[in-house]
């Protein structure tokens, strides 16, 4: 339902109760107030009824209107008096006033307010007594006047209750409708200032921003809108960072190549002439070719860690085609620490494989996935300068139908803060590094629809696990 169509609803809502309210309190102020005539009216009557039977009766005047006046007063009738048409009071409920002679022209006939009280009596009394003043007639003669004094207070009282009524239901309803315009201001202005901090933290930069819809008028069509819109701004935000990746990929890829081009064949001229120099120095002396040995060792394997680092650069900046076959992981091992056993035992590196018998074989890239062991090992024995100890281990786990490889060190651990950015290009604490290994390592990981994750506490070690599925579709990026 829509805003404004709420609101109309409420109003007439309230317009509707308002006036049920006020009809409901006059109906009953009305039927009081009939009845209270009616019974008023009755007795007037019997009083003027009376009177005439005493003007038209040949007895003597008695003490019949004072008797009636008893249980009259309770209907508001004060006094009655009968008055000869020369405006003599003949009989009346007050004796005291019998014999006593009044003007006819100045009482008037009919209905009317009673003059004003006087002294003491006029002060304290608060009553509005009326005089009511009716010829009695028979035939064509009038043989007098009826004089009743009456009180309709209790018609009076009927209509101040009925109106201090009216007034209280008007000021409930008043503050009803101010209680509820209360309610709905907060009720959405509430939702509106959400969505006011929702846009300011969007125009921050903050994409993470979502807001509930929990109603199906403007304001939920507004929070729906809002999400719509941050999500497409999510998508634009990744598609523009895959076009920096590939345009950065692209860059990186043409300075591998010249890389390639100016480095890598100096290199292989510098080995191919260490190689010849050990050749020589097979004619020197005992000590003359053990120190040579020693210095062209030192040389060789310094021209391979140079050229290590170049086909790092070369694999992150071309593309990736993954030549996925049956690959069993120990095979797979072994052949990477051919590469490193040399090194990891000058550093007094352990190593300590914990690989199941029953393994199975993965569906992988072999070459690919040995360049991360190999990166990853490499990167255990840098964090573990003065030796220590490298735990490989590997399991599948037949419930995500996952193999998960690890790779435990006692190394000097990461930051917490260092965490996230580890698998970012050219980011390393060493200086030496250039920062690749991990970013390659993880590119190819994500190639095989996997996962690569680390552990680490400062001055214990890290762990790193490789999670690959067991299934793994040949793809071409």
């Amino acid at each position: 339902m829509k805003l404004n169509t709420k609101l109309i609803m409420i109003m007439v809502s309230m317009l509707v109760l308002a006036m049920f309210t006020l009809f409901v309190l006059n109906q009953y102020s009305q039927n009081d107030l009939v009845e209270e005539i009616q019974e008023s009216s009755t007795e007037v009557s019997k009083a003027i009824q009376l009177s005439i039977a005493d003007l038209t009766s040949g007895d003597e005047y008695s003490s019949r209107l004072k008797e009636y006046l008893k249980g009259a007063k309770r209907k508001g009738i004060k006094e009655v008096s009968i008055i000869s048409n020369e405006g003599e009071i003949i009989d009346s409920s007050d004796p005291e006033k019998v014999g006593k002679r009044r003007d006819i022209k100045k009482l008037g006939k009919g209905l009317k307010a009673s003059r004003a009280l006087s002294g003491r009596k006029a002060a304290t009394d608060s009553s509005h007594p009326y005089d009511l003043v009716v010829p009695v007639i028979v035939g064509d003669e009038q043989l007098g006047y009826v004089h009743i004094n009456l009180l309709l207070d209790n018609i009076r009282t009927i209509q101040h209750d009925n109106f201090v009524h009216r007034l209280a239901a008007t000021f409930l309803v008043f503050m009803l409708g101010i209680g509820l315009t209360i309610f709905l201001a907060r009720r959405y202005t509430k939702p509106i200032q959400r969505i006011v901090e929702s846009v300011n933290k969007v125009a921050a930069g903050d994409l993470t921003e979502t807001l509930s819809v929990e109603s199906k008028d403007e304001i939920g069509t507004l929070s729906a809108n809002f999400n719509e819109m941050v999500q497409k701004l999510r998508e634009r935000e990744l598609l523009e960072k895959r076009l920096y990746e590939a345009e950065h990929l692209s860059k990186v890829g043409q300075l591998a190549a010249g890389i390639a081009h100016e480095i890598r064949n100096p290199l292989n001229y510098i080995s191919l002439a260490v190689d010849h120099l050990k050749g020589d120095s097979n004619l020197a002396g005992p000590e003359a070719r053990a120190e040579q040995n020693e210095l062209l060792d030192k040389i060789k394997e310094e021209v391979r860690r140079a050229n290590y680092m170049v086909l790092n650069f070369m694999s992150y900046g071309r593309p990736l085609k993954l030549r996925s076959t049956s690959v069993c992981y120990d095979e797979l091992l072994e052949r990477a620490l051919s590469l490193l056993q040399a090194r990891l035992n000058e550093q007094r590196i352990e190593l300590v494989i914990n690989i199941p018998p029953d393994l199975p074989a993965m569906e992988a890239d072999s070459e690919l996935l040995r360049t991360c062991l190999v990166n990853l090992i490499t990167n255990a024995s840098h964090a573990m300068p003065e030796g220590g100890k490298i735990t490989l281990g590997a399991r599948y786990d037949a419930g995500d139908s996952a193999f998960h490889l690890s790779f435990a060190d006692e190394g000097i651990g990461i930051r917490p803060e260092d965490i996230p950015k580890i698998t970012q290009p050219y980011f390393t604490t060493r200086e030496t590094g250039i920062g690749l290994g991990l970013a390659i390592t993880e590119r190819i990981v994500k190639e095989h629809g996997g996962e690569l994750s680390v552990e680490s506490t400062l001055g214990k070690g890290s762990v790193f696990t490789i999670s690959l599925p067991a299934r793994q579709k040949e793809q071409e990026i």
